[in-house]
């Protein structure tokens, strides 16, 4: 007979909430520019201050998204 664990595990604890969703961002690697906005939308977290965090978090999205893929117009 298998051994079955009868107790559940302990909970996940996931990054939820429209705030995170808001200001997800992952900066592209090796790019100042990048880089910079995605600390001031870290420091900006850090303060409570959403709405300034989301503006860099959009920052970061469209540029890690637009200019690393196609590269500069």
């Amino acid at each position: 007979m298998t051994k079955r664990q009868t107790t559940q595990e302990q909970p996940v604890t996931l990054p939820t909430g429209f705030n995170h969703w808001l200001t997800d961002c992952q900066p592209y690697p090796g790019c100042g520019v990048c880089a910079a906005n995605y600390r001031q939308c870290q420091e900006a977290i850090a303060a409570g201050d959403i709405v300034k965090a989301t503006r860099h978090a959009t920052e970061v999205r469209d540029h890690a998204g637009g200019m690393h893929e196609t590269g500069p117009l």
